[in-house]
């Protein structure tokens, strides 16, 4: 369930994005506590009465009873919570905030890892750098990442700390697309056939033992591309898709539609059943009846959503979050599935 918590900073990072740390009472300190890479969803209600939700992810290192969120916001064009969150949101103001969440995640353990970041898919992968260089002395990391320009680039001062605390074992590579650089690599995307020629070079990509995507859908479709082209077993690759147009990327298959349907829900341990109505998700039919469902984005992006399905079938229109595994094993996105047989059936417990 969501809770308030109080903003106890809002640091201006570059023109259009903030870094906002949310204190964290000694009694949720449990309920907030989260791995290294998982997000949170954060709610607001706007001058017109309409709910906003958004999710974004926590870039500190994880602690077991964290006192604090810090969260970095990128600002989007028109977007109703970021220009809020760069334009009006200050210390003192209270912020409604769902329990951590999300599978793109590092435990700390010892080995070599990499990761292949844009934009703001900074955010989880500066936590996950920093706790497993921080608790794991045996672990080592390689970050490439893009920006647009160093000007634009997100918590530079805090990667910059993190290479002279390790130069050993952090192996830090910038590569922007429309600025030029006196070292380092030159200007440019960093598309899949970039990454054909870069990832070899920069590290030995057989001893990888976990790679991890961040960022627009246009650069982690290249760059796991360019792994699989490499030999990288699809097991080592994880992904997390900042931002997908509802447009992008191939739709399931329409399904018939059904005369008449339901969806039973099991929701933190309570369960009911409900007549889907007008060609509604599983998520829409649920939320008319239990307002607690949890979601963020509603565009199969995030993951918040993500509920087993225990009988019944669904037609999933996009998938940008749940691994081949999770799918294998029955797990679908709750606003983008729809039934395609009269009983449906999901746990959002499991």
């Amino acid at each position: 369930m969501f809770h308030p918590l109080q903003v106890t900073a809002v640091e201006q990072l570059t023109d259009d994005a903030v870094a906002v740390t949310l204190a964290v009472p000694a009694e949720l300190r449990t309920a907030y506590r989260y791995d290294p890479g998982q997000h949170i969803a954060l709610r607001r209600t706007d001058a017109g009465g309409e709910e906003i939700r958004r999710t974004y992810s926590l870039c500190a290192p994880a602690s077991e009873a964290p006192e604090t969120l810090r969260i970095g916001v990128r600002g989007v064009e028109g977007g109703a919570f970021s220009t809020y969150a760069l334009k009006e949101l200050a210390v003192g103001d209270s912020v409604e905030v769902l329990p951590p969440t999300g599978r793109f995640t590092l435990p700390p353990r010892t080995g070599y890892f990499a990761a292949i970041v844009g934009g703001s898919g900074i955010t989880p992968v500066l936590s996950i750098v920093s706790s497993l260089l921080e608790r794991e002395p045996g672990a080592r990391f390689c970050l490439i990442r893009s920006d647009r320009t160093a000007a634009s680039t997100m918590f530079l001062e805090e990667l910059a700390d993190l290479k002279d605390r390790y130069p050993e074992r952090l192996q830090l590579v910038h590569a922007f697309s429309r600025e030029e650089q006196a070292s380092g690599l030159p200007s440019g995307r960093l598309d899949e056939e970039r990454l054909n020629t870069l990832l070899p070079a920069l590290v030995s990509v057989d001893e990888v033992d976990g790679w991890y995507l961040c960022g627009p859908l246009g650069l982690v479709e290249g760059a796991t591309k360019a792994l699989r082209g490499l030999g990288v077993p699809r097991t080592k690759v994880h992904q997390e898709i900042f931002h997908a147009d509802e447009a992008t990327g191939p739709a399931a298959p329409a399904a018939p539609a059904l005369a008449s349907a339901a969806v039973t829900a099991t929701l933190d341990g309570r369960s009911g059943s409900w007549p889907v109505e007008g060609g509604e998700s599983v998520l829409e039919t649920v939320l008319r009846n239990r307002a607690d469902a949890p979601y963020a984005c509603k565009g199969g992006v995030c993951g918040t959503c993500r509920v087993k399905l225990l009988t019944g079938e669904v037609r999933m229109d996009r998938n940008y979050a749940l691994e081949p595994e999770e799918v294998d094993a029955g797990y679908v996105l709750a606003c983008q599935s729809h039934p395609t047989t009269e009983k449906v059936e999901v746990d959002f417990d499991a």
